[in-house]
């Protein structure tokens, strides 16, 4: 199972994210019990939705598209996070198809 999946309004994205890391970046993709996630560090602490927002805005710049068009849907308060990313899911997909393994 892949750490993305594309509808008709964009992505919908599974990813584990790590807090209070020495630098923001996105990782790669990692297996977990769930299916596969892409793995997030972010030197924003979880505190009060710092990390959250550093995640969406580190996805909003990756995928080229507006923070606004980046929402967390589930995670809150967890490492394992669901995001939608809405605009061309053609082109969305492209770019996700970075991090998966050959």
């Amino acid at each position: 199972m892949s750490f993305f999946r594309a509808d008709k309004d964009g992505l919908v994205i599974t990813a584990r994210v790590s807090p209070k890391a020495s630098r923001t970046v996105i990782q790669g993709v990692m297996p977990t019990p769930e299916g596969q996630a892409l793995k997030i560090a972010v030197t924003a602490p979880p505190d009060k939705g710092k990390a959250n927002a550093a995640v969406t805005a580190l996805l909003a710049k990756t995928f080229g598209v507006a923070k606004s068009s980046v929402t967390l849907m589930a995670g809150e308060t967890d490492r394992r996070k669901t995001l939608r990313i809405v605009g061309d899911p053609a082109a969305l997909a492209a770019i996700a198809q970075q991090w998966m393994k050959p």
